[in-house]
């Protein structure tokens, strides 16, 4: 068996060690992190906000690469290049077709 003496200075330095991980936790937010967990209705409404916000991300980006994507295919079709020429000329009047 063994007995540990604890002395004052020992009782300070843990109580201190104490406080700081109550403020750690405090700082994350655990306590909002249940909360948030023990309601399924507001996790659902959450990810269902953050969702629809990766989505519209996700549209706006295609779109905007596309963009570039067609407008750098009409510049080199304007160069006439020998080989590459032809084919972006077809692909470029699919893409006029459609549009």
């Amino acid at each position: 068996m063994v007995i540990y003496m604890v002395t004052e200075d020992d009782k300070k330095e843990i109580m201190e060690k104490l406080d700081e991980i109550s403020d750690r936790l405090q700082k994350l937010n655990i306590a909002e992190y249940i909360e948030l967990v023990r309601s399924p209705r507001r996790m659902l409404l959450i990810n269902f906000i953050a969702g629809l916000a990766r989505g519209l991300g996700v549209a706006i980006g295609a779109t905007f690469l596309g963009a570039i994507f067609l407008v750098i295919l009409f510049r080199l079709a304007r160069l006439n290049l020998p080989l590459i020429g032809e084919y972006i000329a077809r692909i470029v009047k699919i893409v006029q077709t459609y549009l």
